[in-house]
């Protein structure tokens, strides 16, 4: 007897454990283990469940009875909550592969996507469902510098048949530890450690320009045209132990906003001389944020006069210049709203940025991916519909391919609904459609709606 209850009480947790998962198992933060996580919580499950009513079956207590059918009941629930959140993820798939091809193309112009495998992301590209690729370092560990530019080429070469404009290949390329790209590229130095180099700040500011121009080079010759650098955000000191990937304090260029944008000016200055399109983050800077936006949501809570004088002299300042893109962080700006990140803030970015800063570049999101944007009460499908109503370009979906899915099918649903609204869509059009000019004049453009 005291066996079986050590085995109720050992399957009890288990399930136990295993449910949690089950329930959230295709979070993106388990996208690199997911294969190995479905077949652990099918596996598992499965043997739970037949030892389970097993166990039920023979002569047994009261007590111990009831905690043979509580496990295996948790069993079925970890089983069947896996299953549907499969069943769910391949029904999103097949909606989106299968689905009209105008209304791919229409909502694909907004969406940059990473990826794992060439031919996933090349069938997308095929049905003109995105507009960009995501390179990170997973895609080009072991090959050559020869073999990356091959990958892109390919890519472009669909685009070309399709008579449509190149695709925008983007990368983290900002130097020191965040160069995706390195190798087979080398690894460029951050912006940080060259003006540490030099005593003079204007031999250090050309010595960035020079740098980043030497750097837009070797992208261009993968292919690459967008990079998502630089930092812009405002060094104010913070560090965080459970902040995981952020890590502004090590990123940033310098605690003082004059430094910043003079750096980070001449960061784009040359990365544009190569052909490349440098990207402003993240708005609304992220310096004086102590959590980390991949993992849950985040608030900044200083006023607008304030972010004026300090976070926001660099964007206020190169946000102007031109092919500049900015990335948009998944923060809430409370003082303007505190419902929504920045990153799908319709005040804050059709109010704030179209509106009262009256810009007119590109806006991207940073990764959708992320915990703040995942897990937010709206849901990945709902904030990326807001933020391309509130006035975003591109939402980015760079680490797990798989949420591009979801992502696609509820803005594809949107438009069929009538929740994406034309006007936010024709105007990101025209922006998409000036920037598009600076990649290949001689490309077609694509047709109208």
């Amino acid at each position: 007897m005291r066996t079986r209850v050590v085995s109720a009480i050992v399957r009890l947790a288990l399930a136990a454990v295993l449910l949690p998962f089950a329930l959230d198992w295709r979070s993106p933060l388990l996208a690199s283990v997911r294969p190995s996580a479905l077949a652990c919580l099918i596996l598992v499950p499965c043997i739970l469940i037949a030892a389970g009513i097993l166990a039920v079956r023979r002569p047994a207590g009261r007590t111990l009875r009831a905690l043979d059918a509580f496990a295996l009941l948790l069993a079925v629930i970890t089983l069947v909550s896996t299953a549907a959140l499969e069943l769910r993820f391949h029904l999103f798939r097949h909606a989106v592969l299968t689905a009209d091809a105008a209304a791919l193309e229409k909502i694909g112009r907004h969406l940059i996507v990473g990826y794992g495998d060439l031919d996933e992301v090349h069938a997308l590209i095929r049905r003109r469902a995105i507009a960009g690729v995501f390179i990170s370092a997973p895609n080009v560990r072991g090959l050559s510098a020869a073999d990356v530019k091959a990958q892109i080429e390919a890519m472009q070469a669909i685009r070309r048949d399709q008579h449509l404009p190149p695709l925008w290949i983007a990368t983290d390329q900002e130097g020191g530890d965040i160069s995706r790209l390195s190798p087979p590229l080398p690894r460029p130095p951050r912006i940080a450690d060259i003006l540490a180099g030099h005593a003079d700040r204007a031999e250090g500011i050309a010595a960035v320009r020079q740098s980043a121009r030497e750097q837009g080079r070797a992208l261009v010759d993968l292919g690459v045209n967008l990079n998502f650098a630089p930092v812009v955000d405002v060094d104010h000191g913070l560090t965080n132990p459970g902040d995981w990937f952020t890590h502004i304090h090590q990123r940033a260029i310098s605690s003082d906003p004059e430094i910043v944008t003079a750096a980070a000016g001449a960061y784009c200055d040359g990365l544009r001389e190569a052909g490349v399109h440098c990207t402003l983050k993240h708005f609304p800077g992220l310096g004086r944020v102590f959590a980390d936006t991949h993992r849950s949501g985040a608030s900044l809570d200083v006023s607008p006069s304030e972010l004026e004088q300090t976070d926001w002299v660099p964007f206020r300042a190169l946000m102007g210049q031109p092919d500049a893109f900015t990335m948009l962080g998944h923060v809430t700006l409370t003082a303007i709203e505190r419902a929504h990140p920045v990153s799908f803030s319709q005040p804050a970015v059709a109010k704030l940025l179209r509106g009262d800063w009256h810009y007119g570049g590109i806006l991207v999101t940073d990764d959708f991916g992320m915990g703040a944007v995942y897990r937010s009460r709206d849901g990945i499908a709902e904030a990326a519909a807001a933020a391309i109503n509130a006035g975003v370009d591109f939402v980015l979906v760079s680490f797990d391919t798989d949420q591009f899915y979801a992502v696609m099918h509820g803005l594809l649903a949107a438009e069929r609904d009538g929740r994406l609204q034309p006007e936010a869509l024709r105007q990101s059009d025209e922006r998409l459609g000036r920037v598009a000019g600076s990649l290949a004049p001689e490309s077609v453009p694509s047709s109208g709606r």
